[in-house]
Parts: C-alpha cells; sequence; structure tokens
C-alpha cells in the first residue's frame, strides 16, 4: 500500500493543478475586463499577507539559517516578480496560452536548475519527456505565431515567469521552512515590493472596478491563489520532492485549455489540444510521474 506522505503529497499536486488553472483563468477574465495587472497583484499578495501576519511577525522577514540568496529566489520566483510577469503576459496572449506556457515550460527549467545547482542527471524517461514537451511547446508556438501577432509577447513573459516559478521550486525543497513559513514570508514580501508602486500611482480599478469583479477576484487571487495555492504546491515538493511536485503542471494545460473555452468563450482548436496533450504526456514522463512506487 502506498504511504501517508506519498498520498498527501500526490493530493497536494493535484490540488495545485486544479488551483494553478483557476487562477490563470481569473487573471485573463481581470485584465481583459475591468482590472489591471496591479490591481490583481494587490489581490494576491495583499490579501494573504493579512491572513498570515502574525505568523510572519513570529518567523520574521529575514528567517535565521536561510541565505540570503535563497530567500531572495523564494521571493522572486513565487512573488511578485512572478506574478507581475504572468498579468502583464495575461494582457496579450489567451488563457490557454498561459496554462501551455507556464506550466509546460516550468519542468524544462526546473531540470536545468537541478542539473546547474544539484547535479543531478536527465537521462532516461525523464530526458524523453522534457524532449516532448519540447516538441509539444514548438507546436503551440507556430500556431500562435500564425493566429496572433500580440500572443508571442505574452508568450515570453510566461516562460519567464515559469523560469522564475522553477527557481522558486528548487529554492523551497532545501530552505527548512514549513509551507505555512513559506507562504507568509513570499507574501509578506511581496507587499513590501508592492507598496511604493502603490503609493506613487496608486490602484484605482478597484474603486471604479464593479464590486462583483472585485470580490470574485480577492476570491480567486487572494485566497485561492495567493494564499491556498502557494501552500498546496509547496506540501507537494516537501512530500514529493521538486521534480515529482512538477507532475501538478501535467494537468494544467488542458484544464486551463479547456476552462478557457467554457467560461471564457476562446477558441479551442484541434492544433491547440494536440499540443496540449504533447506537453502534459511530456510533463508527466519528465516528472518521473510514471515511475511512482510505494513507499
Amino acid at each position: 500500500m502506498m504511504n501517508r506522505p506519498f498520498v498527501l503529497g500526490l493530493l497536494a499536486a493535484l490540488a495545485a493543478a486544479l488551483i494553478a488553472s483557476v487562477w490563470q483563468l481569473a487573471s485573463r477574465h481581470g485584465v481583459s475586463t475591468s482590472l489591471g495587472p496591479l490591481e490583481l497583484n494587490t489581490l494576491r499578495y495583499g490579501l494573504p499577507s493579512l491572513v498570515l501576519l502574525p505568523l510572519l511577525l513570529k518567523t520574521g522577514l529575514l528567517p535565521a539559517g536561510l541565505p540570503r540568496r535563497r530567500l531572495a529566489l523564494l521571493v522572486m520566483g513565487g512573488g511578485l516578480p512572478f506574478g507581475a510577469l504572468v498579468m502583464m503576459g495575461a494582457q496579450w496572449a489567451p488563457a490557454a496560452h498561459m496554462g501551455v506556457f507556464m506550466a509546460g515550460s516550468m519542468p524544462l527549467f526546473t531540470a536545468l536548475g537541478a542539473r546547474l545547482w544539484h547535479g543531478e542527471r536527465i537521462v532516461g524517461q525523464r530526458l524523453w519527456g522534457l524532449l516532448l514537451i519540447l516538441l509539444g511547446l514548438l507546436l503551440f508556438a507556430t500556431g500562435s505565431l500564425a493566429d496572433a501577432a500580440q500572443s508571442w509577447r505574452g508568450d515570453l513573459l510566461f516562460m519567464l515567469a515559469s523560469a522564475l516559478w522553477a527557481a522558486y521550486t528548487l529554492a523551497f525543497r532545501h530552505s527548512g521552512l514549513t509551507p505555512w513559513q513559506g507562504a507568509a514570508i513570499v507574501n509578506g514580501w511581496s507587499c513590501l515590493l508592492l507598496l511604493p508602486l502603490l503609493l506613487s500611482v496608486g490602484a484605482p480599478r478597484l474603486l471604479s472596478a464593479p464590486w462583483s469583479d472585485v470580490a470574485w477576484q480577492a476570491l480567486g487571487q487572494g485566497l485561492l491563489a495567493g494564499l491556498l495555492g502557494l501552500l498546496v504546491y509547496m506540501a507537494a515538493i516537501e512530500r514529493l520532492g521538486a521534480a515529482r511536485a512538477s507532475l501538478s503542471a501535467a494537468l494544467v494545460p488542458l484544464l486551463t485549455a479547456g476552462g478557457a473555452s467554457w467560461l471564457l468563450k476562446e477558441p479551442l482548436g484541434a492544433a491547440t489540444l494536440l499540443a496540449c496533450a504533447i506537453v502534459a504526456g511530456g510533463v508527466a514522463l519528465a516528472s518521473g510521474a510514471l515511475r511512482f512506487r510505494a513507499g
């Protein structure tokens, strides 16, 4: 029988995939209707910071024993710099692109980082999975360039955001922090980074947008993605390791593409579905999902 930490890690990874897709759909809807990147990031990092403030006061912004370089990677990869890239990219590219280019390229960057930092070899099934991901990304990128001249900008920003998230994944794995501590620190630092922007230009659309839009984004950005999403993903890393936690990314392209077609009325062609399936299969191979064993 499978042991309890493994089962909990697998459930956390699946929950992370669902939350990631919901967040991507909410972000695309937000920037294409009544809110902007600054407003969405304010909700994403501001609300979780308030919830986790007691824990942050106890842990501190500079936890003892955590190297400053690793702290910087955590904040950049899981905090405001990551969120800013995603929200800006969502202004140019559809939600399905977010699912494919972010979730698809994340195992590539994670594998590269693990190779550079820890000397992990990329061989066998993992190598074939990464090559399959590359094939899917190339197919999707070719169609994207043909369909929309503007979307390549968003695609590039999504891949840069994915590289930051991979760095965050690897940094948290050896940080010694609990998921709750990691979420408190990342959101706390992100709020501090947001303050100069809010003091200089403010977030005017939070006041002018329909209250229903603000309420739904507060739920999707702040509580679901900013708090619960970070917690379950860090729990998956803690129990499965960085490479296998990226299994959650395998479901994201298909979930986001389907959700974008259903909820946002974005076109969903056969080529998009094929690219999503190829990327998802590559992620499953690269993450070692097919080699899971009890214990």
